[in-house]
């Protein structure tokens, strides 16, 4: 089982019980009277103080004790007479694991910046900011499991390598063992797939969706949580190459139904985290506040625990795509000109108009549908009108679109017609299609990208720094 954790010990009650742990050093400082060591085990954002008494201990021994070197030590659990701790380990054995030499280990008790800590990620998640995001992440992870668990879901693997384009982007990384250098050629000069691995082309998902509907189409409800990829080239703070995203499928639900769970979803899980990351949430948004004194007040986030508790508390606003760009035409911004993209029926919302709905008009999340459907997906069920789909999005304060889901298109002729329409060969998702001859029933399904939601949990800015080695362009170091 190991040694208790600090977590565990800082719970204890001090009666001088022996104990020992193990972790890393954070900082340690001597004074005539003692030599105090901060440890820190990665189970909790809080350090426990471990004290020696001068002479106790070589100096040779002791100057191997520095910020970064890993430590085991035993002794007896006593009451604290220093402030923000209840107890204290009085040292009585002392073994150094592993050093950290003072002048190359990078994580020197000071303040590093963000864009610093990227390039050391191997070292990042030694730091309170970092080791409190990861368990936040772990966190939320395990609260999805349980929901669609509790949920009567089955929890299902969709392929990581895939021959299908879910989202007609084209923009994928291409799986290949030909080689490179010479690759053999058809009679017309193009690349011989049929001489590849798979015997065609092959790709890293962009998404579990399709081959989630056929789960769903025999199981009623499954969900998929998975590493998704996407080569697009953005140098943003909101993607990344390499992501993991959470796609439930369910027979039988309509719209109403998918936003409906969606919105308990999103409500339940981030209850999860509120409750049971309070010193992690805390210290994230004595953070965030921190780094937004340096801002302009307009610009400055809600307090962190605020704008959780805005999500958790409020009932969602449901409007359609139209009533949306009709409050946007009428809108103070659109009015004055201070839109940076123009508003009008048929376009793309752009973030500054999802944020404004949230943020300024409805103060609440708001779960946006029926949008146009030029610009959504090819899968998604044509309204009676035939110009919009029942698609659904969900906005947040802050990020704009958390989720984004639909009413999958049930119905053959109209699906095969949607597919030709975009371009896609339908022979490329026979497959896809033939649900819809066999036993088609309604259904519907939404995405919530991973990071976007610790993002949002954490009040992270750069989702570069919700995940432990972030992949993007020119990047895929460690």
């Amino acid at each position: 089982m190991g040694p208790l954790q600090i977590k565990d010990l800082l719970l204890q009650a001090p009666e001088s019980q022996s104990v020992t742990l193990k972790g890393w050093v954070r900082t340690k400082r001597e004074s005539k009277n003692a030599i105090f060591i901060a440890l820190n085990d990665g189970s909790t954002i809080n350090n426990i103080q471990a004290v020696a008494q001068p002479g106790q201990f070589s100096p040779e021994l002791l100057l191997t004790v520095t910020t970064g070197s890993c430590l085991k030590i035993t002794g007896r659990l006593v009451e604290s007479m220093g402030a923000g701790q209840n107890v204290e380990v009085q040292i009585e054995d002392l073994h150094v694991y592993g050093t950290a030499d003072v002048d190359t280990y990078p994580l020197q008790p000071k303040k590093h910046s963000l864009e610093f800590l990227r390039e050391i990620a191997h070292l990042r998640p030694r730091t309170n900011t970092f080791s409190a995001i990861l368990r936040v992440r772990h966190t939320l992870a395990f609260a999805i499991n349980k929901y669609f668990h509790d949920k009567g879901f089955f929890y299902l693997h969709t392929p990581i390598i895939t021959a299908s384009d879910a989202e007609g982007a084209g923009e994928m990384f291409r799986v290949t063992t030909l080689d490179l250098d010479k690759p053999p050629r058809t009679d017309e000069g193009k690349i011989n797939y049929k001489e590849d691995f798979f015997g065609r082309e092959a790709n890293l998902t962009v998404s579990g969706q399709l081959e989630g509907e056929l789960g769903a189409m025999a199981l009623s409800k499954i969900y998929t949580f998975g590493p998704t990829f996407r080569a697009e080239n953005s140098n943003t703070t909101r993607h990344l190459a390499e992501f993991w995203m959470i796609e439930p499928e369910m027979a039988f639900f309509e719209l109403q139904d998918n936003m409906d769970l969606a919105e308990d979803f999103v409500k339940t899980v981030i209850t999860y985290a509120l409750e049971n990351c309070k010193d992690d949430l805390n210290f994230l948004q004595n953070r965030l506040a921190e780094e937004d004194k340096n801002k302009p007040q307009n610009e400055r986030s809600l307090p962190l625990l605020e704008k959780l508790r805005f999500v958790v508390d409020n009932p969602f606003e449901r409007l359609t795509y139209t009533e949306a760009i009709e409050i946007l035409l009428q809108s103070k911004p659109h009015k004055e000109k201070k839109f940076q993209f123009p508003v009008g029926w048929g376009i793309d919302l752009s973030s500054e108009h999802e944020r404004y709905l949230v943020e300024k008009h409805f103060k609440k999340p708001v779960i946006l549908t029926n949008y146009p459907r030029e610009i959504k997906s090819f899968y998604m069920k044509l309204d009676d009108d035939g110009k919009t789909v029942r698609a659904m999005d969900v906005l947040f304060p802050g990020i704009g679109e958390i989720i984004g889901g639909s009413q999958r298109e049930d119905n053959y002729e109209k699906l095969l017609e949607r597919v030709n329409e975009v371009g896609i060969d339908p022979e490329t998702i026979w497959w896809y299609l033939e649900t819809r001859k066999f036993g088609t029933a309604p259904h519907s399904g939404f995405g919530l990208g991973f990071e976007r939601l610790v993002l949002f949990v954490t009040g992270m800015t750069n989702i570069r720094d919700v995940i432990p080695f972030p992949r993007y362009p020119k990047s895929a170091e460690f």
